[in-house]
């Protein structure tokens, strides 16, 4: 799924996992996003956009995320937070508007106010997964 780029991911998501974030999730999850998840649950490797980095989270704790409600921080309602960059940035689907959703990175300090787009769907930020920046 990744061949050729710079991931180091784990196994893929069991069905039950994937079952259960569909179930949770709202309609219109991207394909692709669950087909990553199918061949890595989790995972790190670069991005070539901004945040740089790209830190997959598993379908279990995306899962549990949605069901808490991202933990009750009211400030992220609207955002589906699947990964981070490790460093103090979320990842998440922008669910507040029609789908396909937007990507957005969000500071885990400022909150959702500071939600910045990165990527106009899934399939725009997928192709830069793995893939280190080019500087000029």
């Amino acid at each position: 799924m990744l061949e050729g780029r710079n991931w180091f991911g784990v196994g893929g998501a069991t069905s039950a996992d994937l079952a259960r974030l569909r179930a949770l999730a709202p309609d219109n999850l991207p394909e692709q996003y669950l087909d990553l998840l199918a061949f890595s649950n989790g995972g790190e490797g670069p991005l070539a956009i901004s945040p740089y980095n790209f830190c997959l989270d598993p379908a279990k704790i995306v899962a549990d995320a949605i069901d808490s409600e991202n933990c009750g921080q009211a400030d992220l309602k609207g955002f589906l937070i699947f990964g981070g960059n490790g460093g103090g940035e979320y990842l998440a689907f922008d669910t507040r508007s029609v789908a396909p959703w937007s990507i957005v990175v969000i500071d885990m300090v400022a909150g959702g106010d500071s939600a910045e787009v990165i990527a106009a769907d899934f399939a725009a930020f997928y192709d830069r997964i793995g893939v280190e920046a080019k500087t000029t």
